[in-house]
């Protein structure tokens, strides 16, 4: 067994590898094109084009996995990064922190995270100094 996990690794050396967020946006991809397909109508157009699609991205998941240019896999990357970067922001935020809050303050707009659950407190702004009372 040993032997054949040293040829994989042998095989896989000076290779991408591929475990970065376009490849697992792409595997997501597949998997919806695969479950729309798998729920389509079985003689339709649409199962087709859906296995079609699914094997499509699958097949260029495995070539950026494989591939020996590794720069040109980290700028495809980078790209998906720098393109997804507003709508990933927009829901890390709404996920947040589950012990904190943040309050803005109403004279700077510095943002103040205070803890959770303490009830009604006074907080002060370490801007400005500008206290305000808000419930947490």
């Amino acid at each position: 067994m040993s032997n054949f996990r040293e040829r994989l690794m042998q095989f896989m050396r000076g290779r991408y590898g591929g475990n970065d967020t376009l490849n697992k946006f792409l595997f997501g991809v597949f998997l919806f094109f695969l479950l729309v397909a798998i729920f389509s109508s079985k003689s339709s157009a649409a199962n087709s084009i859906f296995n079609l699609l699914a094997i499509a991205v699958l097949v260029y998941s495995y070539f950026r996995i494989f591939s020996k240019n590794i720069a040109r896999r980290q700028a495809e990357n980078a790209k998906f990064l720098e393109l997804t970067a507003p709508i990933r922001g927009f829901f890390g935020k709404k996920s947040g922190d589950k012990t904190h809050r943040i309050f803005q303050c109403p004279q700077c707009g510095q943002k103040v995270r205070v803890p959770k659950g303490k009830g009604k407190i006074e907080i002060t702004c370490p801007n400005c100094r500008n206290h305000f009372i808000k419930r947490s």
